[in-house]
């Protein structure tokens, strides 16, 4: 299947638009990060998690209901083995059996027989503290090993305008996820090891699509030597965007149905890569080869393979 057939669009004639439209979203999603913050969940901030055996299943909603009418602070609740085991996760902390006994209490008023806690743990906040430092040093890591990758494939300068798309993505879904938190009702936004699974997916998504752009360049510039850098990178850009379309709506497409389909526990993944998606499709088509561009121009280098 086939689209967009014989396009010819100036996609860097129009690349101070793209900068600008990504200039503000990151900006609002900044702002947002300053004075809303990002909720972190408790493998990153600490707390508690109780491992509960109710009589009969019941609805991840009702469970989070009834623990918020006890107060017991922020909540992450997900099904465990089978129907009727469900993980209970906490900010509070509490010496010996507090809190698993507080979260009985509540449950008895609402089930009256056969709860049964199975388990509980504690993270204590130098451990979340710990996990969030490697977390961020996971994603650096990538973005370091993509720029080396890329630099070999093709050359440095390609590596540069790969890696700030990518830097791109990451700060411009980090900002639409702060904004979006506690706005979309049954939406669980916290940031745990989930979501930093689904930052290293978007990473490696975006730079796949790069590459396929980036690997189309090359070919032209081997192919039409004497053309000019600008109209080379329009023409790859065109020839691409037929595939690129189309992966990132098949990714898109099976995004949704985890979000709507999956679950309480898999809904912030699959969020996220659903914005990570649709960043990574669009840095990869109007950022990566606009920097690449303006890189170039600057330094009035010309590239051959």
């Amino acid at each position: 299947m086939r689209i967009f057939q014989n396009l010819n669009v100036d996609f860097m004639g129009k690349r101070k638009i793209f900068y600008m439209f990504s200039a503000v979203i990151i900006l609002v999603g900044l702002a947002s990060i300053a004075f809303k913050g990002i909720q972190f969940g408790l493998d990153f901030k600490g707390g508690t998690e109780v491992v509960v055996r109710l009589p009969h299943a019941v609805k991840i909603g009702e469970l989070r209901s009834i623990m918020q009418q006890a107060k017991m602070g922020s909540i992450e609740i997900k099904s465990f083995g089978t129907d009727t085991d469900y993980i209970i996760r906490t900010d509070q902390k509490g010496v010996g059996s507090t809190i698993s006994d507080n979260i009985k209490i509540a449950l008895n008023q609402s089930f009256k027989q056969g709860i049964e806690i199975l388990q509980e743990n504690r993270v204590e906040a130098k451990i979340g503290s710990e996990i969030r430092r490697d977390a961020v040093i996971a994603i650096f890591f990538a973005l370091i090993g993509i720029l080396v990758y890329v630099g070999f494939r093709f050359k440095f300068i390609f590596a540069i305008g790969a890696v700030a798309a990518l830097f791109h993505d990451v700060i411009l879904t980090l900002g639409l996820i702060s904004i979006c938190t506690d706005m979309i009702p049954g939406l669980n936004l916290e940031f745990d090891q989930a979501m930093v699974a689904a930052f290293l997916t978007l990473v490696g998504y975006s730079i796949n699509d790069t590459v396929v752009v980036f690997d189309r360049v090359r070919e032209n510039l081997k192919l039409f030597k004497s053309s000019a850098f600008e109209p080379l990178l329009n023409k790859s850009i065109n020839t691409t965007m037929s595939r690129t379309i189309l992966t990132g709506l098949t990714t898109l497409l099976t995004m949704v149905a985890l979000m709507v389909f999956g679950g309480e526990p898999t809904r912030g993944f699959a969020f996220t890569m659903s914005i990570g998606v649709l960043t990574g499709t669009y840095s990869s088509v109007f950022v990566a080869g606009a920097l690449t561009l303006d890189w170039v121009k600057n330094r009035n280098t010309k590239i051959t393979f």
